[in-house]
């Protein structure tokens, strides 16, 4: 006959916690395929190896063409052009488009070299040749290679919990497997009582809850439970099961058996195999629960009854868990402010967007970008009858889970030395990339904390001047880093310096970015050295209106054999094993306003910029100068 043992000295809710943070659990790095990724946390950053898309391709079915070549085109006045070929998805085309050509297309398709738009299908009839209803302009309906991801850009940090739009996002970059925490968790319910679900019960028998729920609980929390088959009210057998679970297990649950009864005997097997470090909690419901050590694994011991047990569970087991694995699992709806003027598109429509302090930023970046749905916290409906939403409404947001909680809202033209600054400072940046006039205007709108830019003034002074000249004020710009600007091209090229570019096939930038402007201020300086205009020099280099709209697209054209020659940052032309040629170095800056200076975010991001760490950890082609941190007052 076993002798009644009365519980100890019942600890408070806080000491339990506290023991239990002694227990110095940790999780385990695991493995997994993709498949069966979901609902876990990434145990380390994830950086893609390729550009997504990895080739500039058509987003529409229509016809690739010469945007040039479509101005003139009206409803009633269609312009015709030749069709010389058909290209489907899923093969190198092989073909050169001339002008007065076009190539039908299919969405997906790698786009012929020389073409630099696509006519929607929709806005053109055939009769032998293809007539053009409506004109494009350059890059309609095209997506550049790396325009979604870029090779080298870090696309999901450690410690993401990985759901539907996570894994879609490594399945882009082509991972097949990924390395998660995890947390082996064993489960015991003892009692003489219980029976499996599904077996018919005798007198006296109840069917076992507490294993399969407390299962379903640990694997909500993030954890991978391990059910072991009910265990009677048997020293010698429940010793042996938490004996095996020991050797598989990083922590154990057990449920029954707790209480200070003749026949509650997990007290002491756990304190004989190890140590009861509380047994009762002053908690109601729940109160005979055991933390402890049982065969140097930590053990839980939760009372028998089901709500007493989930209890326990909910109070301070689950959160530990959570912790262990990064695991949130919120799915709700939320009201938030519209951060900037909204259109419909005359129809329902599920909008993408970040939730920040409170603000729904949308995230547009075209359907064919898988981050989009990364990058969201939910979603807005806009019903058809409504056409604006207005800056400032309050709109209903669907969440996808609980909203990140960021230390500093980063707004505009993203840089890989975004990532190096984050990790150096330990600040959670929550980055929405929408180039660096969106950058301004989120700043301008007391949206952003910080944007990142780089426009180059046709003087050749970066930022200052256009900050100045778009009334922005009260706000200061701080000197950023240099990134290098260059020549990209093949290893074999015989191009050695900028002039010699006006006798290849070229690549260019997108009107308004900081590289095309500085491409054009090097072309000018030619021109005024030949004596001849810059239009009469820009027209006769071969691909000058060829437009890429990321550096990643001009190192995949020359890389391809597209074009001979392109101006990029040094970073995507070794990452893509190109041999890169400097002209001059972009100056990429950080607009912050005046009233949030003071702010201690600001201050350790301001310091993680000075810092000797990040000039040792810029990634290549990125480096500080003397002017780096540099305050410069923008006041009215």
């Amino acid at each position: 006959m076993h002798v009644r043992k009365e519980f100890r000295k019942l600890v408070t809710r806080d000491e339990a916690r506290r023991i239990i943070n002694s227990l110095d659990i940790k999780p385990q790095i695991f493995e997994v395929d993709i498949e069966g990724a979901s609902g876990h946390t990434l145990a380390m950053d994830v950086v893609s190896q390729v550009d997504v898309p990895p080739f500039t391709r058509a987003s529409m079915d229509g016809y690739a063409v010469y945007a040039s070549d479509t101005y003139a085109a009206r409803e009633d006045r269609p312009i015709r052009l030749k069709i010389i070929g058909s290209i489907p998805a899923g093969i190198d085309p092989g073909v050169f488009l001339q002008k007065g050509e076009a190539a039908e297309i299919a969405t997906g398709a790698v786009m012929p070299e020389g073409a630099d738009s696509v006519v929607m299908v929709e806005y053109t009839h055939f009769d032998k040749d293809v007539f053009i209803h409506r004109p494009v302009s350059i890059n309609e309906n095209v997506m550049q290679a790396g325009s979604d991801i870029m090779a080298g850009e870090r696309v999901l940090r450690k410690g993401t919990c990985l759901g539907a739009r996570e894994i879609g996002v490594l399945c882009a970059i082509g991972k097949p497997k990924i390395s998660v925490f995890g947390l082996t968790v064993g489960i015991i319910s003892t009692g003489n009582e219980l029976k499996a679900p599904g077996c018919p019960l005798d007198a006296g028998e109840i069917y076992d809850v507490n294993s399969f729920s407390l299962s379903c609980a640990v694997s909500e929390c993030g954890g991978t439970p391990i059910r072991y088959f009910n265990v009677r009210d048997d020293e010698t057998k429940i010793r042996k099961a938490l004996s095996e679970l020991s050797k598989n297990c990083d922590l154990i649950l057990t449920s029954g058996s707790t209480s200070a009864g003749s026949g509650d005997i997990m007290y002491r097997i756990i304190e004989e195999n190890g140590t009861v470090l509380a047994h009762g909690i002053d908690i109601k419901p729940g109160k005979p629960a055991i933390i402890g050590k049982v065969f140097g694994k930590p053990v839980f011991g939760l009372p028998g009854y089901p709500a007493s047990s989930l209890t326990i569970f909910n109070e301070f087991v689950a959160p530990l868990i959570r912790k262990m694995t990064g695991k949130t699992n919120i799915n709700n709806k939320t009201h938030a402010r519209a951060a900037i003027r909204i259109r419909s598109e005359g129809r329902s429509q599920l909008l993408p967007v970040g939730l920040i302090r409170g603000i729904a930023y949308p995230i547009e970046k075209g359907s064919g970008a898988i981050t989009t749905l990364s990058e969201a916290d939910g979603f807005i409906e806009i019903p058809p009858t409504v056409e604006i939403i207005e800056a400032g409404d309050d709109v209903e947001v669907t969440l996808y889970g609980e909203p990140e909680k960021p230390d500093i809202f980063f707004v505009g033209s993203h840089c890989l030395g975004l990532d190096t600054l984050a990790d150096l400072t330990g600040l959670k940046m929550r980055i929405i990339n929408v180039g660096s006039s969106g950058g301004i205007s989120a700043v301008k709108n007391n949206i952003a904390d910080i944007a990142g830019v780089h426009l180059l003034d046709e003087s050749g002074v970066y930022n200052i001047t256009f900050l100045e000249r778009t009334g922005l004020f009260n706000v200061v710009l701080i000197k950023g880093y240099l990134r290098e600007q260059g020549l990209i091209i093949r290893k074999d090229s015989e191009i050695k310096e900028f002039e010699d570019l006006i006798n290849a096939r070229f690549i260019n930038r997108n009107t308004g970015s900081g590289t095309r402007v500085m491409t054009d201020l090097k072309l000018k300086e030619v021109a005024k050295q030949r004596g001849i205009s810059f239009e009469e020099l820009a027209n006769s280099i071969k691909g000058y209106h060829t437009e890429a709209k990321t550096h990643s697209a001009v190192a995949a054209a020359v890389k391809l054999g597209k074009a001979d020659v392109g101006v990029g940052i040094r970073t995507v032309a070794e990452l893509n094993d190109l041999k890169f040629i400097k002209i001059a170095d972009e100056e990429y800056d950080f607009v912050i306003p005046k009233r949030i200076m003071e702010y201690d975010e600001i201050k350790k991001f301001l310091e993680g910029l000075r810092s000797q760490e990040l000039i040792d950890n810029l990634p290549s082609g990125l480096r500080a100068y003397e002017r780096t941190g540099e305050v410069v007052q923008i006041i009215k």
